[in-house]
C-alpha cells in the first residue's frame, strides 16, 4: 500500500504559514506545521510523478498574552507601554495545498531521490476581543471591543527534496524543505496567508513496516532555521519538531491507527519588542488516522483522514486540526501486458 499522505507535502510544511498558532513566532505564525508526516513516511515510493491535494482546517484559541503580542505586531499597540489584557484570540484556517513531486528511478547515493514543490491557497480568519488597560507613566486608558479580519489568497512556495533507503522492514529518510516568501503578506494585517520571511527545515525519519503482519511505525524529526523578516527586522527563533505514526493494515489497502506530534522552540526570537521577548513555545498533539488506497491500472489513488487534539501548550495558542489528503501516484502493480489502444470518435 502506498503511503497515504505524500511525504513531499512537507513544503506545505509550511502550511503553518496560515495558522495563528504561536506567540513565540512573529505575528503568531511559525513556518513548520506539526503533523505533516504520518504513515510510511520513510518508506520507498513508486518512481514517477506524484500529486497530493490536501485540505487542512484548524481552529485555535489563545489568551491575553497572545492577543497583546498580536496587536503590537500589527501596530495597534505601542511596545513601550504597560499592558493588561483580559481577552481571547480566536483563529481558524481553511487551506488547500497542491504538491507535485517526482521520484527518480536511478539510485542516488544508494537511495531513492525525490524533489517537489508545494503551492497553497487558503483563507485565514483572526479575531481578538476583550478589555485592554494600558498605562504610560501616570496616564492610563481602557479599551473594550473586537478587532477581526478575514483574508483569502495564495501562500508561499515550498520546495522539498528527500532521499530514502530501505532494508527489509527498516526504512530511513533524509529530507530538506524551505519557504520562498511570495505569498500574500503585510506586517499590518491581522490575518496573513504568507509568513513574510524565508526558512529552511531539514531532518531525518525512520519507518518500521512489516508487510507480513501489516504493522507500521514511523518517526520523523527535524529542525527549522528562520530568516529575518525584511519588512520588520524580526527573526523567529529556531524550532525542533517530531511527528509520529503507528498504524495497522486492516486489509491490503485499508489502514487505521494513531498519529501525534511534538513541537518545541529551542531558541528565542530576536528583533521583537521587549514586552514580547523572549518567548519559547511548545505544543503536543495526538489523534486518530484512517486511510485507504484504490489501485488502478496506471494510477493508484490514496485517501487519508486524520485529526489532532492539542495539549501541553506553552506560550502558544492551541486547539484542534483536521487533514484530508488525496494522493495520486503511479500504480504499484502495473499490468503485465499493454492492451491495444481503443480508437474512439470525438464529437465536437
Amino acid at each position: 500500500m502506498h503511503r497515504v499522505v505524500s511525504t513531499a507535502i512537507l513544503g506545505f510544511t509550511a502550511v503553518t504559514s496560515f495558522t495563528d498558532i504561536a506567540i513565540a513566532d512573529e505575528g503568531g505564525v511559525s513556518f513548520w506545521l506539526p503533523g505533516q508526516f504520518d504513515s510510511l513516511a520513510a518508506a520507498p515510493q513508486t518512481p514517477g510523478w506524484q500529486l497530493s491535494i490536501l485540505n487542512y482546517y484548524a481552529a485555535t484559541n489563545a489568551g491575553g498574552d497572545v492577543a497583546a503580542a498580536r496587536q503590537i505586531t500589527i501596530g495597534r499597540l505601542s511596545p513601550t507601554i504597560n499592558i493588561s489584557l483580559q481577552a481571547q484570540q480566536r483563529a481558524s484556517s481553511d487551506v488547500v495545498s497542491f504538491d507535485s513531486s517526482y521520484v527518480f528511478s536511478p539510485p542516488v547515493l544508494g537511495g531513492q531521490f525525490a524533489i517537489g514543490m508545494t503551492g497553497v491557497v487558503g483563507r485565514d480568519i483572526t479575531a481578538i476581543s476583550g478589555t485592554l488597560t494600558a498605562a504610560v507613566g501616570s496616564l492610563a486608558f481602557t479599551r473594550q471591543g473586537t478587532i477581526d479580519e478575514g483574508r483569502t489568497g495564495f501562500g508561499d512556495l515550498y520546495p522539498q527534496a528527500s532521499l530514502r533507503w530501505s532494508s527489509g522492514v527498516n526504512n530511513w529518510m533524509n529530507y530538506v524543505t524551505g519557504d520562498i516568501p511570495v505569498g500574500e503578506y503585510s506586517p499590518t494585517n491581522l490575518a496573513n496567508i504568507g509568513i513574510g520571511h524565508g526558512a529552511v527545515d531539514g531532518g531525518i525519519g525512520y519507518t518500521y513496516f512489516d508487510e507480513r503482519t501489516g504493522r507500521e511505525l514511523s518517526v520523523v524529526t527535524g529542525l527549522t532555521y528562520n530568516m529575518i523578516n525584511p519588512s520588520t527586522g524580526y527573526r523567529n527563533g529556531d524550532d525542533w519538531h517530531v511527528d509520529w505514526s503507528a498504524s495497522q493494515l486492516l486489509t491490503k489497502d485499508v489502514r487505521a491507527g494513531a498519529v501525534g506530534y511534538y513541537y518545541q522552540q529551542v531558541t528565542a526570537d530576536s528583533g521583537c519588542a521587549p514586552v514580547l521577548c523572549p518567548f519559547e513555545s511548545r505544543v503536543a498533539g495526538i489523534g486518530p488516522q484512517f486511510g485507504f488506497t484504490v489501485p488502478g491500472a496506471s494510477v493508484d489513488a490514496s485517501v487519508n483522514f486524520k485529526a489532532y487534539w492539542e495539549f501541553d501548550a506553552q506560550a502558544r495558542a492551541s486547539g484542534w486540526n483536521a487533514w484530508v489528503t488525496l494522493s495520486l501516484s503511479p500504480s504499484s502493480s502495473p499490468p503485465t501486458s499493454v492492451p491495444p489502444p481503443i480508437i474512439t470518435k470525438t464529437v465536437r
